[in-house]
């Protein structure tokens, strides 16, 4: 009884887990848009940041997002 308790508890926290990464990950890699593209999106606010903090700051969404991706799809926890 106790076993199966643990089990349910197991993927519960999984699942939990797996659905928090892959939110994560759409809303950083969706920033990393915003601020890599912002003339496509025609967002005069975002163009107006200074350039390199923009393509610094959307490299590293990027690269935070993908791995959120990653690891949202792996579900190893």
């Amino acid at each position: 009884m106790d076993n199966n308790y643990r089990d349910r508890q197991q993927k519960s926290y999984t699942l939990m887990r797996m659905i928090y990464d892959l939110t994560m990950a759409v809303l950083l890699l969706g920033m990393a848009m915003v601020m890599l593209f912002p003339q496509y999106f025609k967002l005069q606010s975002f163009m107006d940041i200074d350039k390199s903090f923009r393509y610094m700051f959307g490299a590293i969404c990027v690269l935070y997002g993908g791995f959120r991706l990653y690891r949202g799809v792996k579900k190893d926890y």
